[in-house]
């Protein structure tokens, strides 16, 4: 099922609002909606931080989706630690989180130096946070913007210049 997603952006040029009308397409593999109340879990990172999402409730979320053995992430992970998390990681109201699929610590912890990425990696044994949002079998490279209510907002699947960039501007708009 096809879902539409009504963005609003404000163009600081023209001090107007612009709608961006997008539709997520079914092969995206989502089970999560926009607008839906996204689903919680907790989990560690790969340092043995304790992260709850009900305690995120407040601030601008984005979940990355990713493995190390995804070539689609390796290539999409560097633009978000350099367009993304350099640009907002010090904005209390912003969190950024890589959700590594079913990996060992360990393996997680190479695959974050190898990048290099900065942004905080949580560990997701057998995907029981990526089947929360993804259907059974579906790829990872996804990224999920949540806004401070905790509502799903945006999606992306793979790396796709013009979502990426799109996303970067949901984001800019949401810690407005």
């Amino acid at each position: 099922m096809k879902s539409i997603v009504l963005i609003m952006l404000l163009i600081a040029t023209f001090t107007r609002a612009e709608i961006v009308e997008k539709e997520i397409p079914a092969e995206y593999g989502y089970i999560v909606e926009i607008g839906q109340e996204a689903p919680t879990f907790s989990t560690v990172t790969v340092d043995g931080q304790k992260v709850n999402f009900a305690d995120l409730k407040g601030k601008v979320v984005m979940l990355q989706f990713t493995a190390s053995w995804c070539g689609v992430c390796r290539k999409e992970m560097p633009h978000i630690e350099k367009e993304i998390w350099e640009k907002h990681k010090n904005n209390s109201d912003f969190a950024l989180f890589g959700i590594d699929l079913d990996e060992p610590k360990e393996k997680v912890q190479k695959f974050a130096e190898a990048i290099p990425v900065t942004y905080p990696l949580l560990l997701d044994p057998k995907g029981k946070i990526f089947y929360k949002y993804a259907e059974e079998g579906a790829g990872v490279t996804r990224n999920v913007i949540i806004d401070k209510t905790g509502k799903i907002i945006y999606t992306t699947r793979l790396f796709k210049q013009e979502e990426f960039d799109e996303m970067k501007q949901v984001i800019d708009e949401l810690l407005k």
